[in-house]
């Protein structure tokens, strides 16, 4: 009889442990599955792609939905060339800069998307029909206005001329950057130096609006991690399933705060020990056919959690801080680092990072 239940018991431990093993196999599988899924999806931000936005992990609560003409107005500005690196220009109507030039630019209005936008007020200000190459700068001061800089080429119609002048401009012209011209703004010499730059050598890959739909003004982060032995952390939301961070826009600081908002969620104690610093845009998703629905832009964003090696003692002298070759610790159990395993994913994100081989955002406040 002991023996039937020693028997019984040893049987009732075996499956036990075999039941368990089988829990950490489909758990472990599971984690792989996840890990793979996000390793992917990084992938995609890098080729320039987007992915569905299906929520917002930090400052919904602090954000409305975006709504042309109510909080949020966005800008399209062409930079466009002739063969002769020659920029193309508009001659202002406007009574409060009449007469002045500007490069052709405008609001983007309600239910266009950010292209469509861009086609129209290079018709409307310089008779041309043109094409997009790709963004050369994004600029912004927070969510509520953001300014989209394309490098574009013509592809038909006939340059606008006095004769035509209308409330959109007076006429266009050629400016070969030298001659006198008198110009609205200084602003767009950098604009132009930056479409120069980017014809002798790109600097970022081919970047596009990805036609995707979002209500708010999103910064979703591949935050990472580098190591001096390269070795690259990529910070991640446990649930549901895992996945890139992202946050909201909030109208009192700039579009890019928000990874700054992410950091202090997920790692208070460590926030002030490290500089936050969005690198730049892998891609932007938006959509801007339903008005007040898909109005937001979400900024597919690398962003680098640098240590902040000297730092200062009680009495405020500068104190020398060693590198530990670790991520900061997560305090907040919603978060997770993962260390990227995929070689080709991690020698990528090191020379973007090290490079900054992405579209630049730049805040102006």
């Amino acid at each position: 009889m002991p023996n039937r239940k020693r028997f019984r018991a040893s049987c009732l431990v075996s499956n036990m442990k075999t039941r368990a093993a089988g829990l950490f196999r489909v758990r472990h599988a599971e984690m792989e599955e996840d890990r793979q899924h996000v390793e992917e999806q990084v992938e995609r931000l890098l080729r320039g792609e987007g992915s569905e936005v299906i929520g917002c992990d930090v400052g919904l609560e602090q954000s409305k939905p975006a709504t042309l003409r109510k909080n949020v107005t966005y800008i399209v500005c062409a930079v466009i060339f002739n063969d002769k690196e020659e920029v193309l220009m508009v001659q202002e109507a406007k009574q409060d800069c009449y007469k002045q030039w500007y490069l052709p630019a405008g609001r983007v209005e309600v239910g266009e998307s950010l292209e469509e936008a861009l086609k129209r007020e290079v018709k409307e200000e310089a008779g041309f029909d043109c094409e997009p190459i790709t963004l050369l700068l994004i600029q912004e001061q927070g969510p509520k206005w953001i300014r989209f800089i394309f490098l574009a080429s013509v592809t038909g119609g006939s340059i606008k001329q006095l004769s035509a002048a209308d409330q959109e401009s007076l006429q266009a012209s050629w400016w070969d950057r030298e001659s006198s011209l008198p110009l609205r703004g200084w602003d767009i010499l950098r604009l132009i130096d930056c479409g120069l730059k980017y014809r002798q050598n790109p600097r970022h890959p081919v970047t596009l609006p990805v036609d995707l739909s979002c209500r708010h003004v999103l910064q979703r982060l591949v935050l990472v991690f580098a190591t001096a032995e390269e070795q690259v952390w990529i910070l991640l939301v446990r649930a549901p399933g895992l996945h890139l961070p992202t946050a909201a826009a909030v109208k009192t600081h700039a579009v890019t705060w928000a990874a700054n908002m992410v950091v202090q969620d997920a790692m208070p104690s460590s926030y002030y020990d490290h500089d936050v610093n969005t690198l730049g845009i892998f891609s932007l998703q938006h959509n801007g056919r339903q008005h007040g629905k898909t109005d937001g832009v979400c900024f597919n964003t690398l962003v680098a959690l640098v240590p902040d090696h000297v730092r200062r003692n009680e009495d405020g002298e500068k104190v020398e801080v060693g590198v530990t070759g670790q991520p900061p610790l997560v305090e907040n159990p919603r978060y997770v680092w993962y260390e990227v395993q995929k070689q080709t994913l991690k020698e990528t994100l090191l020379e973007m990072t090290k490079k900054t081989l992405v579209l630049p955002i730049h805040s102006l406040y």
